[in-house]
């Protein structure tokens, strides 16, 4: 591939890979064709579930399995790689240990921007799979930036992880509001001064303006990073 080439290693899940790949093409500042991104995606769907893999320790299932992609995305020499999903940054080091070229780390830059954006000391709420916030890469991130995590409580985490697998995985339709209460009951109710999106699939759900400001979307930062590292400009930062 021609330099400033994106290897997406996608498919967890498949409609987070194409609304990722949909929001790259939307968010480049390009006319003609010829000004867009050279992408490789490798929608890998049959990856094990990555909560499933860290609540059972299995995760070298998924670490083999993703070593292939590296494989293959080094041999099709694409000089950044990005992951749309939160979870699978949990094998983040295991993953760049595999290969010399660079993975974009959407926990780290989502962290970076909120501090930011929103200033040392944030309380920061959290919308995530099981496996994520039992990781703690996100808090362990928090920390490097001081930034306080909010864990929603296992009352929320459960609206949150019936929204995620019985919903958005079986392509059912979500009403903005189921998410955007729980976003709510976050800023208001438990005092968070902003709210990240740390779910990829939570990404395909359109959020009211006024409830939008507080939110980072992890999957929006990496959209952004990826054309930026790309050696292309973002057209209309949600982030500026």
């Amino acid at each position: 591939m021609e330099h400033g080439s994106l290897g997406i290693i996608g498919g967890m899940g498949p409609k987070a890979t194409s609304v990722f790949f949909e929001r790259i093409i939307n968010k480049t500042n390009a006319d003609i064709d010829q000004n867009h991104i050279n992408i490789i995606i490798l929608n890998h769907t049959s990856l094990p579930d990555r909560t499933d893999v860290l609540r059972k320790k299995e995760e070298d299932l998924f670490l083999d399995k993703i070593s292939k992609d590296m494989a293959l995305l080094h041999n099709a020499g694409v000089s950044n790689i990005a992951i749309p999903c939160n979870t699978a940054h949990c094998f983040y080091n295991e993953m760049q240990e595999m290969t010399t070229i660079p993975i974009i780390n959407m926990v780290n830059e989502t962290l970076k921007l909120v501090a930011h954006k929103f200033g040392s000391g944030s309380r920061v709420g959290i919308l995530a799979t099981d496996g994520t916030l039992h990781n703690g890469i996100y808090s362990k991130e928090c920390e490097n930036f001081n930034l306080e995590l909010y864990k929603p409580n296992e009352e929320i985490q459960k609206r949150i992880m019936s929204i995620i697998y019985k919903k958005l995985k079986q392509n059912q339709h979500v009403k903005p509001a189921e998410i955007e209460e729980i976003i709510e009951q976050l800023l208001y109710d438990f005092g968070c001064d902003c709210v990240v999106i740390a779910c990829t699939e939570l990404s395909s759900i359109p959020l009211r303006k006024n409830i939008k400001r507080y939110c980072i979307d992890a999957m929006d930062v990496l959209v952004e990073q990826s054309i930026l590292r790309s050696g292309k400009r973002v057209k209309d930062s949600d982030f500026a």
